[in-house]
């Protein structure tokens, strides 16, 4: 679907140039667009590649499984069944750990392998309450470490990169109260309109 809207949106944009007669313009913002994209990559890859190893050590030290079963029981709240599911849990649990600390790229294959076992264990037919709340929660996510906002700033020339913690956090922890509520709210009114 997203392809479809992409295709859509550079299709409108490449006959209003045409029709307008502003294909120069039009070519100039791809040339640029596309290098400032290059540009911005390789100026956070340094600090992606840094907490990505940061991680990786966390993993190997044993310290990840830690933060995993401290968070195992309060994510037996919001999965009840699934909670008995010991590799469920920890694909769950896994995933927001990764989300705590702002790496959402190493973050997305976890979540996949987790909704795909929630999958598994509420079956596959339309999308189970399980599956939707593990989504929120993974979509509006606390994040500890904001790394991804911060190699960006950093990479735009900003003196303390870090400085936003404070605002990520209370903006996060708002996020996923919000967003949890909501989902509860809808799961419990389709609920009631089945017959």
């Amino acid at each position: 679907m997203m392809n479809y809207l992409w295709v859509s949106l550079m299709v409108l944009a490449c006959i209003t140039a045409c029709v307008t007669g502003r294909t120069a313009e039009v070519s100039a913002a791809v040339t640029g667009g596309a290098n400032q994209a290059v540009t911005l990559c390789l100026s956070i890859v340094g600090l992606m590649g840094l907490w990505s190893g940061v991680m990786e050590l966390m993993q190997q030290s044993g310290l990840c499984e830690k933060i995993t079963s401290v968070l195992r029981r309060p994510l037996s709240l919001l999965f009840h069944r699934a909670s008995r599911d010991r590799e469920t849990m920890e694909c769950i649990a896994a995933n927001v750990t990764a989300n705590l600390l702002g790496l959402s790229n190493a973050a997305t294959p976890i979540g996949l392998r987790a909704a795909d076992r929630l999958y598994d264990l509420y079956g596959r037919r339309g999308t189970p309450d399980a599956v939707l709340t593990f989504v929120v929660l993974n979509t509006t996510s606390i994040q500890l470490i904001p790394t991804t906002v911060a190699a960006v700033r950093a990479s735009l020339g900003a003196q303390q990169p870090f400085d936003i913690m404070p605002a990520v956090w209370g903006a996060s922890v708002c996020s996923v109260a919000a967003g949890l509520a909501a989902a509860r709210l809808f799961a419990r009114l389709r609920k009631e309109r089945e017959p």
